[in-house]
This record gives C-alpha cells, structure tokens and sequence, in this order.
C-alpha cells in the first residue's frame, strides 16, 4: 500500500485536532472570565472562579473514560471510525454550551447542563489525541515518527491560538454585551467549524499498521486488558511523563488569566494577546523538536522537555508579577517552547512504547490521565494556594513538583527497540 503524502496527513490530523482543542480550550477561557458569574452568581467572586474552574475539570475527568472507551474502539474498529466520532461528540457539545441559558434565566439547570455537556466534550477529546497522532505516525517510516506524530501536536496551540483570537474578537466589547452574549459567539463558531473537520476526517486513510493487524487476524478483543496485562508499567510511567505539558500549558492558558488580571494588574485582552503570541512560537518549534527527536530519539528530547519544565516554574511567576507586558511574554514565550519540545517528541514516543494492538488505548489513556493530573487541578490548585498564601511561590513549586514527576517517569520508560512478532 502506497503511503500518503506528508501533505494529506497533515491536514487530517492537525486539521480535525486543531478544531476539537479550540472547542475544548474556549470553554477554559470562559471558565477565567465569565463563567463564575454567569452560571454560579450566588457563590462568591473566589468560590465562583472555583466552581467554574471545577466545572473546567470535569471535562479532564471524563477524558479518562473516553481514552479507554474510545481508544478500545480505535484497537478493535479502527483509528479512523473513531476520528470522525470524537468530532462529532466535540464540535456538537461545544455549540450547545453557546446555547445555554444563564443562572439567571434557568436557575439550577443552567450549571448541571453545563456540567453535563462538559462532560461530554471531555469525553470526545479523550480518544481524539491518540487517534490523530497514530493516524499520523503509522504512516510514518521509524525515522519519522516523531516528525508525523507532530502533526496532531501542531492541533493544541492553534487550537489555543483560534480560541484566543476568537475571544480576542469579543473581549473589548463592553463587559455588559460581552456577558450577555459576546462570550456565546466563539462556541457557536464550533459549528461551521466541525462541517470543515468531518469533511476533512471522512478522506482520512485508515493506519496501514491496523489494517495489517485486521489482516493477520491479530486485532484484540480486550484491548485495554492485554494492555494492562502486558504492559501495566509502561502505563503508569507513560501517564505521569504526560502530566508535564498540560501542567505547564492550562497554568498559561487557564489560571494566568484569572491571576494575571486579578492580581498581576493585567487587562484582560492584554493577556489574551500576548498568550496568543506565545502560542506562534509554540506552534513553531514543535516541528523543530519533532526533527530533533527524530535525530537523537524522542526519550532524549522529551527529557530535555521535562528538565526544561522544572526549571522555568519559578521564572514564569516572577516575570508576570513584575506586571510589565514585556516581562509576561518572555515568560509565556519560554513557557510555549518548553511544552513545544515535549509536545514535538511525546507523538512518536508513545508510539514507540507500545504495541501495535493496544497502542490507541494505551496512547489515549496516558494521555488523557496526565492532561487529568496537569490539566484539571492545576488551576484549582492554584487558586487554592494563593488564597491561603497570597503567593505566587507556592504555585511555582507545586508546577515545579509535577513537571519533576514527569522527568523521572520519562527517565525510566525504556524505548524497545523496533521488534518483531507481539506476544499471543
């Protein structure tokens, strides 16, 4: 079978990822800016910024369960069957979050309906990643993997870049329009949007190395259980290297614009430029770092990521309480490399680590509990800790402590290498 150009699957794996992370990532925009007031205004300005960053990470929990869900289907059915559901269950919740009513129209079902199609969302990005990155890198020869497995990475900073532009488009309108429907219009964009995705994702070729799993009549009835049977350790070490770059990125994108604008003295367009800035450069160097992966193996790079990580915690919060704009975006520029060189390598090394026959469950679960870990607490957790301290450097070593998680879970995976037959 004759691969298809670099070309073809760039556009359906980034393009497909690049729309599901712009519907998963404007909901954590509209958690910081608008959420607490709109779906929970009996709470307090702290408790509502909570409960809205809680409703966030019900969105992380539920990505779990569609990484075991989705990714047994993608093991069993078929990598590309299963990218066409997780845009569906993406781009069409999304679009119903635009339709909601308030608090103030519906009382108490405004914020369960919320929570439920957050759920539901969460769910269908749960099995998008490791979908769209094998998509990718099952094509690839093995001295590409890294580079192909770019291609779905590309998806999450231009997802974060749309978002932000799409908020940036509504954010200077007066705060009165902007709550009563300017925040409603980039979730109801989703929906022009995920016409272009499913047109994209419906021309995707199935993965050459599934079809020959189908072939060989090796495809297996319980995935996620001969995963756990074969692999347990590669599993938990696989997830807590994974937690680094969402600990990182949702610290960027989500709580620094609660804690840039409430406390750094930060406008809230101000912030939403200079992440989208970031997020240019993160986009850049992901293909770089897939090339170095590439080259001297993707273990190596995504350890230089991780070190990278621990070491820019500190310095990240200091630049921004400086409350200079200057200062903020070295610190989010460095913030967007060091997740762009582990982002460049964590595709063709998560390929690398499992087996052909669990790889979408074992790529997709991973994944998904460390973006959980990362994702999820940290902007609770951040916003807990400043409450009771009234520091920023007490968030820093907490990031710094999840990304030292991560460095020693990638230190300690062993990369096999290329082998033969998969045990029976």
């Amino acid at each position: 079978m004759a691969r298809p150009s670099a070309r073809s699957l760039l556009l359906a794996s980034c393009v497909g990822t690049s729309i599901e992370w712009y519907d998963y990532y404007i909901f954590g925009t509209a958690s910081a800016l608008v959420f607490g007031p709109l779906f929970f205004p009996s709470f307090s300005p702290l408790a509502g910024t909570l409960a809205a960053f809680g409703t966030f990470a019900v969105g992380f929990l539920a990505r779990p369960l569609g990484g075991a869900v989705i990714g047994h289907f993608g093991d069993r059915i078929g990598r590309k069957a299963m990218l066409v559901l997780t845009l569906m269950l993406t781009g069409l919740s999304t679009f119903l979050i635009g339709v909601l009513p308030s608090y103030a129209a519906v009382g108490v079902a405004a914020p369960l309906l919320l929570i439920l199609l957050r759920i539901v969302q969460g769910f269908g990005v749960g099995g998008e990643w490791g979908g769209a990155v094998l998509v990718a890198t099952e094509h690839a020869a093995p001295h590409r993997r890294a580079a192909y497995g770019s291609f779905a990475q590309f998806g999450v900073p231009i997802g974060v870049l749309t978002s932000n532009l799409a908020f940036l488009a509504v954010a200077r309108l007066p705060d009165q329009d902007f709550k009563a429907w300017g925040w409603r219009v980039p979730f109801l964009l989703s929906i022009a949007l995920l016409v272009v995705g499913l047109v994209v994702r419906r021309r995707l070729a199935e993965s050459p190395e599934f079809q020959r799993l189908k072939d060989e009549r090796r495809v297996r009835t319980l995935p996620v259980a001969t995963l756990l049977r074969h692999q347990p350790g590669v599993s938990l070490l696989a997830s807590a290297a994974a937690i680094a770059p969402p600990a990182v990125g949702y610290t960027v994108m989500v709580y620094m614009l609660d804690y840039g604008t409430r406390v750094a003295g930060f406008g809230r367009a101000t912030l939403l430029g200079l992440i989208l800035l970031s997020a240019l450069l993160w986009i850049a160097m992901i293909y770089v770092a897939a090339r170095w992966a590439d080259r001297w193996g993707s273990k190596r790079i995504y350890t230089i990521g991780a070190a990278s990580a621990v070491a820019w915690a500190f310095p990240l919060f200091l630049l921004v309480d400086t409350g200079s704009a200057a200062a903020a975006l070295v610190a989010f520029l460095v913030a967007g490399v060091v997740q762009a060189i582990m982002a460049g390598a964590q595709g063709g090394l998560f390929t690398e680590i499992f087996e052909a026959s669990t790889r979408y469950s074992g790529a997709s679960i991973a994944y998904q509990l460390g973006g959980m870990i990362g994702g999820a607490l940290t902007p609770i957790v951040a916003t807990g800790i400043f409450a009771a301290s009234r520091s920023s450097t007490l968030i820093a070593l907490y990031l710094a402590l999840l990304c030292a998680a991560s460095l020693v879970a990638v230190v300690a995976i062993r990369v096999p290498a290329p082998a033969g037959p998969e045990p029976a």
